[in-house]
């Protein structure tokens, strides 16, 4: 008799830190819920990392590995674990982050609890390599208006109901959305109509160090003026009053990226949040 999934975790990976890449899958594998799958999209890593990701599918029997042998973008990446995965709702996770225990369990109690979200973040604690070091703190009702100074959920703590995932057609694979993939689909969401929540506890450790700020090319930051300049339009929050909020990922780029981290390290460490836009994916 097939076992039933009540939530499949959706991860794509490219290159990964083989440490973090471990975490990462021991944390949902120690989850106190039993139905889960953990479905891994290898999105065209390079031959030397395939043996790493393979490892996954030997974890657990509950793991499942798939991919392409070319580099598509997470939003694609996603978007087929999606069509492959058998859950009620889908979690996201990324390769270097770490869930906490009973987050899977928390989230699906609130959202069986709670019919009126459409999906369920959370808080979580900034780490390095040298443990945790800081706080995101998210809205607990984010708001249209909220998506002017960041996007208001921290992606790989979110936990959705699949079928509004289906409804919505999943994320976007156009490249003029690429690393901003998160950003687009829950303006998307908000501006169809459905809300989220952010349970105001950590169930997620979130990796954020100095490799953090020099991996954000300035070209992404053009793509995330063009995803919020698209994105604040539809949202009906365009107004001349919010054009510094468009223009802010080219503003912050012209800071030294070590200045970036020493100054989000100061923010972040009080337990505040500073965000321009899509972090990590």
């Amino acid at each position: 008799m097939e076992k039933k999934v009540t939530v499949s975790v959706i991860m794509g990976v490219y290159n990964p830190n083989t440490a973090y890449f471990l975490q990462a899958i021991h944390s949902i594998i120690n989850q106190d819920l039993p139905e889960w799958e953990l479905l891994i999209y290898d999105d065209g890593s390079e031959t030397k990392y395939k043996p790493l990701i393979n490892k996954a599918a030997t974890m657990d029997q509950r793991i499942r590995v798939i991919g392409g042998k070319t580099n598509r973008g997470l939003g694609y990446a996603l978007n087929q674990c999606i069509r492959q995965s058998s859950g009620t709702y889908i979690a996201r996770m990324d390769d270097d982050d770490i869930s906490l225990p009973g987050r899977l369990k928390k989230q699906i109690c609130f959202l069986e609890s709670h019919p009126e979200y459409a999906w369920v973040g959370s808080n979580a604690e900034l780490i390095d390599s040298h443990g945790v070091w800081g706080k995101l703190k998210m809205p607990r009702i984010p708001h249209k208006a909220s998506f002017l100074h960041y996007s208001p959920y921290i992606h790989p703590s979110v936990m959705f109901r699949r079928e509004v995932l289906e409804q919505v057609h999943g994320y976007s694979t156009s490249r003029k959305n690429l690393l901003c993939e998160d950003y687009e689909l829950f303006m998307r969401l908000h501006q169809k109509g459905y809300q989220g929540y952010n349970l105001q506890k950590p169930l997620l450790l979130y990796r954020e160090d100095i490799h953090s700020e020099t991996r954000r090319a300035y070209k992404r930051r053009i793509r995330e003026t063009v995803v919020r300049l698209a994105g604040f339009r539809k949202l009906g929050i365009l107004k001349p009053s919010s054009l510094p909020y468009v223009l802010k990922p080219l503003l912050v780029g012209l800071i030294p990226s070590k200045a970036r981290h020493q100054i989000r390290r100061r923010i972040k460490a009080g337990g505040n949040f500073l965000r321009y836009g899509s972090p990590k994916l």
